[in-house]
Parts: structure tokens; C-alpha cells; sequence
């Protein structure tokens, strides 16, 4: 006889082993599964509550099919900080802006810095689909305004300000550059990771200088986060100094990031040297160079041109035709 729905959420609650695959049955749950769901839920042992969704959340990263969103909704209000932390990362894919009120209730009482932490970078996602102009001002203005008094806010923990940072980095609003160069002189040295990560947010080129000037600092976490500021503003005249760090750096997490980067910005060198890194020894350095060469195909103006299009033309008449084909890449730009 079939187990019901109840049965098998019990057994998932209390088997001594958590088997990945039973976690589906908590996938796009119609409305009475939800609702017995929500019932057995707090009599979830605390640790398995935490295992689960940290489960689900693995399993969304490579099965776009799941939807575990109900899961993670209900954790926000969980009464274990951890879980409540969780859930927010859980829904790192959320858009919908009713998320955002919710999100700003735990970035300003929420008890635990770690979920205050997690409610600032889940809000940057909705300033960056306000500046898409995807998302209302109002809703968009919501989130910003919250950030901006945790940032304010001396009290705040640093950890959580910093997050804040970097969230609102995404905002053309005319105050970020002054937040983002002061966290940048912070004598915080976690504060200034978040400074240049959140530089390369904000794509003002005005960063440009300073960025590419600390893909030379001794530190390895200021110089991963240099290489993908570099990426993220497209910094053409980086290109030397990012080939240099996939040489010789001895970290293999900032090799893997110049590759990135390199991809981003595109352009006939980063090509040849991406070519190179896919025969690398190294299986991770080749593997980042490989999709960076794939994100350069979709990207680079140059890989336009490389393409053969000899196969459709039938006679001259053909190429006549070619005349009227507008470029989807614009005129000597490429797509961010």
C-alpha cells in the first residue's frame, strides 16, 4: 500500500539518514501537502530542519525544475536563527517583490546578526531588477531605504553593513560611490573586500584605477575580488595584469577568477589565453576556462565576426542581403 503524504514527511523528519532524493517530495506541493507540511514542520528536529534545507538548496543549484520556494518561505519565520538563515539563501532566485517586506522585517529586528547578514544580500537582487527597471520604484525604494540605514547605522554589526553595501552597490542612487569609497579606507579589512566587490557592481568606471590597482595586493581575497570587479567593468586595460595572475598567483581561486574575468572583458588576447588555459594541467583552471571561452562566444564582438556564414549564401544575391542584418551586439559594445 502507498504511504501517504504524512507517512512519508514523517519518515523524511526522523530516518537516521537524510536521503537527498526523498527531499522531491517537497517539490511544487499542491495546497494539502502544503498544509500538512506546515503542520509536521516545527516537530522537525532542529539539526534535520537545517540539514533539509541545506539540502534543497543544493539540489535547486543544478535541477532548475524543483521548486522549493513554499520550504523556504515558511523557514523565514522559523525560530532557529540558523534555519531562518538558510531559508533566505534559499531563496536567492525569489523575485517576486513580495519578498522584499519580509526580507526588511529581518534585516532590521531579526536578533541574529547572520540573519540580518543573509536579509541584506538577499535584498540586492530587487535594486538590481529596479535599475533593469524591472521592478517598481516604490517596492525598489523599500529595500534601498532599509539598506541605507543599516549602512547608516553605527551600531549595526560590520558584518551586516557590509552586506548592506553590497547590496545597495547595484543603485544609481548619487550617495553609493561616497559609501563605497569610504568602506574602501575602512580599517576593516573585510570592509574593503566588500568595497571593491561592490565596485565592480556598481560598473561606474570611475573605479577602474583603483581596482586593477589592487590586483597586486598581497592579500589573495582583495585580489580575487579586484580580478572580478576587473570582469565586471570590462577593464580592457587589465587584461596584462590578470594574464600575469593566471600564471603565477599562487592562489588557485584567484587563477580561476582572472579567467573569469578575462571572459568578461573579451578581446583577441583574452581569447588566445583562454585557448591555452583549456589545456591546462590543472582540471579546474581548464574547467574556468572553458566556460569563460563560452561566455566570450556569447558575448565578444569579435566572435561575430568569426563566424562562417558561406554555408547560407547561395550567389552574390545572398550577400547583397547581409546588407540589412543588424548586428544583436550593437555597434562596437558588448552586452553586459
Amino acid at each position: 500500500m502507498a504511504k501517504s503524504f504524512k507517512e512519508l514527511l514523517e519518515n523524511l523528519a526522523s530516518d537516521p539518514q537524510l536521503h537527498t532524493s526523498h527531499l522531491f517530495i517537497l517539490s511544487k506541493m499542491d495546497a494539502p501537502s502544503l498544509t500538512t507540511f506546515k503542520e509536521i514542520w516545527p516537530s522537525i528536529p532542529v539539526q534535520r530542519r537545517r540539514d533539509m534545507l541545506q539540502e534543497m538548496m543544493e539540489i535547486t543549484e543544478v535541477n532548475f525544475e524543483v521548486d522549493f520556494d513554499p520550504v523556504f518561505l515558511l523557514g523565514l519565520g522559523d525560530v532557529d536563527a540558523q534555519t531562518r538563515a538558510l531559508s533566505i539563501r534559499g531563496l536567492w532566485e525569489h523575485e517576486k517583490p513580495s519578498l522584499i517586506r519580509p526580507l526588511v522585517h529581518l534585516l532590521k529586528t531579526d536578533e541574529a546578526a547572520t540573519v540580518r547578514e543573509a536579509a541584506a544580500s538577499a535584498l540586492g537582487k530587487f535594486i538590481y531588477l529596479h535599475e533593469l527597471e524591472e521592478l517598481d520604484s516604490s517596492e525598489a525604494l523599500l529595500a534601498e531605504e532599509a539598506l541605507l540605514e543599516t549602512i547608516y547605522q553605527g551600531s549595526e554589526d560590520i558584518d551586516v553593513r557590509r552586506r548592506a553595501i553590497e547590496a545597495v552597490s547595484y543603485s544609481s542612487d548619487r550617495r553609493i560611490p561616497a559609501i563605497i569609497e569610504s568602506a574602501y579606507y575602512s580599517d576593516y579589512d573585510k570592509m574593503q573586500v566588500s568595497a571593491i566587490f561592490a565596485m565592480g557592481r556598481n560598473a561606474d568606471p570611475r573605479w577602474l584605477p583603483l581596482v586593477i590597482e589592487e590586483l597586486d595586493n598581497p592579500a589573495s581575497e582583495i585580489r580575487f575580488e579586484a580580478c572580478r570587479a576587473c570582469g565586471e567593468l570590462e577593464a580592457k586595460e587589465a587584461v596584462e595584469k590578470l594574464v600575469g595572475l593566471i600564471e603565477e598567483d599562487a592562489d588557485v581561486e584567484v587563477q580561476e577568477m582572472a579567467i573569469w574575468a578575462l571572459g568578461k572583458i573579451g578581446g583577441q588576447t583574452a581569447r588566445e589565453v583562454l585557448e591555452e588555459c583549456v589545456e591546462h594541467d590543472n582540471p579546474a583552471l581548464a574547467q574556468a576556462a572553458e566556460e569563460a571561452l563560452e561566455e566570450l562566444n556569447l558575448f565578444d564582438e569579435d566572435s561575430f565576426m568569426l563566424y562562417d556564414f558561406s554555408d547560407y549564401m547561395d550567389g552574390d544575391e545572398e550577400l547583397d542581403e547581409m546588407d540589412d542584418f543588424d548586428s544583436p551586439y550593437g555597434s562596437g559594445d558588448y552586452l553586459n
